[in-house]
């Protein structure tokens, strides 16, 4: 019997959600499983593994083959280093004591990427929260000065109106001067 080390997929559409389970590779994908030795969710950032490495690292120890894209998250994880500071210490390459402050020197740099990167996350998160609202200001400051150029130039031409029809009214009341009528020619009794 092949045994696999492979991803089983759970979770909604466009939404997945996957664990890590230990297989014969003839069983269907979500079908039946030996054990569950952790889960995977690629949908946080970073993505986030539980896995328990002591039952991966035994499984492997036994044979088991894990896929392709399982074999990267037990890498992530260090089970696979693991893994390879035993099989030195089982040539006799290091010791006990050498391999496990290898291994504590790398599981602390792997935490500190990892927490590097998720503050890098968050900042620019911030950042870019920031920038949104500073750019929503700059865009509601012109709104507002443009609302305000056209109520000057509302008010300047209903002034303008009100002083043109106060004209037409002052005009049209103004006393219209008297036109002497034409002077009638002159009789001529003797014509």
């Amino acid at each position: 019997m092949a045994v696999k080390i492979r991803l089983s997929r759970h979770g909604k559409k466009n939404y997945s959600f996957f664990h890590i389970v230990v297989t014969d590779s003839r069983s269907p994908r979500d079908g039946r499983f030996i054990e569950q030795i952790g889960t995977y969710n690629p949908n946080t950032n970073p993505a986030s593994i539980v896995l328990d490495g002591n039952k991966a690292l035994d499984w492997l120890n036994k044979g088991a083959q894990p896929t392709d894209t399982t074999r990267r998250i037990l890498s992530y994880e260090g089970v696979l280093l693991k893994k390879h500071l035993q099989g030195g210490i089982k040539k006799g390459a290091l010791t006990q004591e050498e391999a496990d402050k290898k291994w504590d020197a790398w599981k602390a740099e792997k935490e500190t990427k990892i927490s590097l990167k998720k503050q890098n996350i968050s900042s620019a998160n911030v950042e870019a929260k920031k920038s949104a609202i500073d750019v929503e200001a700059k865009v509601n400051a012109d709104r507002a000065e443009t609302i305000a150029k056209r109520k000057q130039e509302v008010e300047e031409a209903k002034a303008k109106a009100a002083a043109a029809a106060a004209a037409a009214i002052k005009a049209a009341e103004a006393p219209v001067a008297e036109v002497p009528a034409e002077v009638a020619p002159e009789t001529n009794p003797e014509a």
